[in-house]
This record gives structure tokens, sequence and C-alpha cells, in this order.
């Protein structure tokens, strides 16, 4: 009963954090990692803890199915130098960092640990920093390369952080013995996981209920996880090569209120578990602290405190000066929008889930395994407080330039579906409600027309009106409830018929 009590106080308090960050435009992590470390210093909070084995499947499967089935490949492809150079050498460069700081601050950490801890803290978190772009928003270029990052760098981070600790706790291991195996986790991973993305389309087919195909994709994410794991691919590639070639097969079989549910329930999932994962590691901090002696305590703050400049500095150093690669600048202003293209991805280096969940399953008996996860905890905390909470403000210093590809693309494809519409309503029997529908679409596609790049509106032009006169049935509807003259059951029908059709005329950037 205890647990129950803290759960449900713990998803309140995070409900009120989350909504205080978007109301300063900050990315909510930061106020949950800041909840996580107020938390570990409440009295009665119970000291719970996960077992390791389970720590990378619960946060990380879930987080980048949902991470992959939003990736865009024909933009990653366009940006994959920058992405490349971020995902894979700057990973690689912030290890190698963090690991020798580690080794001149704690001399007797086996240099396996210290690499392991440059594994943990080296890939930035994508959700912290799109927290920010909802509210600052980043040219798209930009926040192309910061997603597709964020999918590949957890690759290139986990090979080094199993590496290292195996490495750690067997006390040898080489690269030249788990080079080839690995190579041929990675390309049958890349096959494998496009795989199974078909096979699951084709039995999404066959499944009509919303939450059956629901939990379906929970257990794809789960299962797909274990499964790679067990058989030694490359779990993170599996999984997300399987969400982006189902995100590009799915549109064609999902049906519209079974889509709208499953956006809903994934968004809350990735939520949930973004305050879990910053609860369970927030209270191990003052048990680790309790057992840190004096002298070990300096040396966990000298050690956290290097370890953030480490990743800090090192993010900057390394996107700076390649700020001018093919695909990094926004276009033709020069050096300055390279400049500021550079200084908006380096300090959108903040770390996040990813982070805490492989510090979170570090084995129980890692060597100095209460100095590594406070450390993670505190980059965490640090890059989120920081860099979070002046990415905002930055952006808007910097006004980079944005031609907006995304807003053009969409509103030259509108004009085109409205088209497609137009000409199957010209082709359909002549009744006063289609001829009501054509006169709407053409005028849509008029505007269209008169726009110079040929961009149809975001509503049409009947929008306005059908939403009012949804608006007033509804309050009938509610009325008569009210009344007792209709049921709720009869009430409850009409709502759903309602929100449907108010979902139909509301655009998209009011909901």
């Amino acid at each position: 009963m205890l647990i129950f009590e803290w759960t449900v106080a713990v998803l309140l308090g995070a409900v009120i954090l989350t909504g205080l960050a978007r109301r300063l435009g900050a990315p909510y992590p930061a106020f949950l990692a800041i909840g996580g470390i107020c938390l570990a210093f409440v009295p009665g909070v119970p000291n719970l803890r996960l077992d390791p084995e389970l720590a990378l499947a619960l946060f990380l499967a879930p987080v980048l199915l949902d991470a992959g089935f939003g990736a865009s490949l024909r933009d990653l492809r366009a940006s994959w130098q920058p992405v490349l150079g971020l995902a894979v050498g700057a990973v690689v460069v912030t290890s190698l960092a963090v690991a020798v700081v580690a080794k001149v601050v704690v001399p007797d950490m086996p240099l396996a640990a210290c690499i392991a801890l440059g594994a943990i803290v080296a890939p930035p978190d994508a959700v912290a920093a799109l927290a920010v772009l909802r509210h600052a928003p980043m040219p798209h270029r930009l926040a192309t390369i910061l997603r597709g990052e964020s999918l590949l760098n957890d690759a290139a981070s986990l090979l080094l952080y199993r590496l290292a600790v195996s490495a750690a706790m067997t006390g040898s291991m080489t690269v030249s013995d788990v080079a080839p195996g690995f190579l041929l986790g990675v390309v049958a991973s890349v096959i494998v996981g496009p795989l199974l993305g078909l096979a699951f389309v084709a039995l999404r087919k066959r499944i009509d209920d919303p939450p059956t195909a629901i939990v379906l994709q929970f257990v794809a994410a789960f299962g797909l996880w274990l499964a790679a794991e067990k058989i030694e691919l490359s779990a993170v590639l599996v999984v997300v090569t399987f969400a982006m070639m189902v995100a590009r097969r799915a549109p064609g079989v999902t049906a519209p209120k079974a889509r709208i549910i499953s956006y809903a329930v994934w968004d809350t999932a990735v939520f949930v578990l973004n305050v879990l994962a910053f609860v369970l590691i927030g209270i191990q901090i003052d048990p680790i602290l309790e057992r840190l002696n004096g002298a070990d305590q300096w040396q966990a703050i000298l050690l956290a405190i290097g370890v953030f400049l480490t990743v800090t500095v090192v993010r900057i150093a390394w996107v700076l000066p390649t700020s001018g690669l093919r695909g990094f600048g926004l276009g033709p202003d020069g050096d300055r929008a390279r400049l500021g293209a550079g200084m908006a991805v380096a300090w959108a280096g903040m770390r996040g889930i990813v982070t805490v969940a492989t510090a979170l399953a570090l084995p129980g008996n890692f060597p100095h395994r209460d100095l590594v996860v406070f450390t993670a905890f505190a980059t965490v905390l640090g890059t989120l407080v920081l860099q979070g909470l002046t990415l905002s403000p930055l952006l808007k210093i910097l006004r980079l330039p944005d031609d907006d590809p995304v807003g053009r693309e969409v509103g030259r494809a509108r004009a085109a579906a409205y088209s497609a519409a137009l000409e199957i309503l010209e082709s359909s029997e002549d009744c006063a409600a289609t001829d009501a529908l054509r006169a709407e679409f053409r005028a849509a596609l008029a505007e269209a027309e008169a726009h110079e790049e040929g961009l149809a509106p975001e509503s049409l032009p009947t929008d306005a009106a059908r939403l009012n006169a949804v608006l007033a049935a509804r309050d009938k509807v509610l009325d008569m409830r009210r009344k007792g003259q209709i049921g709720d059951d009869a009430y409850f029908l009409l709502e759903e018929e309602f929100d449907w059709a108010e979902l139909s005329a509301t655009p998209r950037t009011k909901l």
C-alpha cells in the first residue's frame, strides 16, 4: 500500500513539474531530474531498486521504438555526415575524454570502468532537446540532425558500454575478440529489423481492435529487444530499423481511430518511463552518499564536476569546427549562419533517459558502481538544468534562418490532396451535399493557386462554421443529459461522434 501511495504522489508531482516546465518553455526532463534529487532526501521514501538486467529493455526499447517511428529516412540521408559525426565520432571522443578524467580523479578505478562511465554519459537525449524545440523552434535541418543523432548514438554508446562492462567484470577483453562478431551482428541487425517490421505490418492488417493493436506494439518493442539481446544482435538497431519500416508501411493498414489512440498512448508511455527512470535513480543518491565517507564524497563531487565539464566542452569542441560540413549549414548566409547552427547543436547536448537507464543497468558488483551512478546522475542533472533552461533563450538570440521546408511541403501536398479529392467529387452524382463539397474544395484550391508557391490553406473554408455548429450541437446534447431527456449511454455515443467531427474541423496547430 505504501508503494502505491508513493506512486500516486510521484505521478502527481511529475504532472505538476511538467506543467511548470512547459509554462516556462523548458524541457520537462530537467524538472523531473530536479524532482528526483529532491525526492532522494524525503524521509520515508521506499528504497526501490530495479533488476539491472531489465533496465535497458524497460526504458530504452519503448523510447527507441517511438523515436524510430518518427524518424525520416529521407531527411537522415540528406544530413548523414553531421549525424554520423555526432552519433559515432562525438560519442567515442567523449567516452575516451571522460575515461581520462575519471582515471585522473579516481586513480584506483579500473580503466574499463572509466570507459563504461564515459559510454554512459556520452549520448545526448533527443527527448529533452525536442521538448525545448516545441517552444523555441530550431531550423528543420538541425532538428533532423538531433533526432538522427539520438537514434544512432545509442548504438555506438551501448557498444562501448557493453564492452567496457564485460571487461570490468571479467578482467579481460580485447577489441579483436569481439570485432568480427560485432560487425556480423550489426549487418544482421539492419536486415532482421526491417524484415520483422514487414511481418508485423502483415499481422497488423488482421487486427481491427485498437487496444489489441497497441498492446501488440509494446509486445513487439520489448520482445524484439530481449530476442536481439539473446542472439547477440544490436538491440538498438533492430528496434530502430523495425520502427522505421513499420512507419513506412503502417499508414495504409492502420485505422484513423487506432492511430490517434496509439499516438496518445505512446506519448504517455514515454513520459511515464522518464518519470520512473528519474525517480529510481534519484532515490539512490541519498543511500550512495551515506555509503561514501567524507573523503569519498568530495572525490565523487570532484568527479561529477569534472565529467560534466568534459562532456560539455568536448561537444562544443567537436561541433563548432565541423559546422561547415555539407548538410550542417543553413544555406547561403555564410559563416555566421554556420556558426549559429553549430552553437545551437553544441548546446543541445542534454543527457537524459539513456544515461539514466545505462547507469541503472550496471551490475550490483560493478567496480565503483556508486561513484559511476552518482556521476551519471549529476551529469544528467547538470546538462538538463544548465543547457536545458538556456537553450530556448539561446535560439531566440541566434535567430537562425529557416525557410520552413516542412511547412512548404505540407502546403503543396495539401493542395495535391485537395485536387485529388475534388477529382473524385467531380465524378460523383450530383446532389446538394456533393455540390457543397465541390464548392469547398474549389475555394481551397483557388487559394492555393493564388499563393506564389501553390500552398493550400491549413483549413477548409467551412471549417470555422462547422466547428461552431459542432460546439452548439454538443452543448445541446449536454443540456438534454442534464435534464434527464437522454441517458449516459446515449450521451457518450453522441459525444464520440462530436469529438470526431470537432477534430476534423480543428487545425492541428490548435489541438
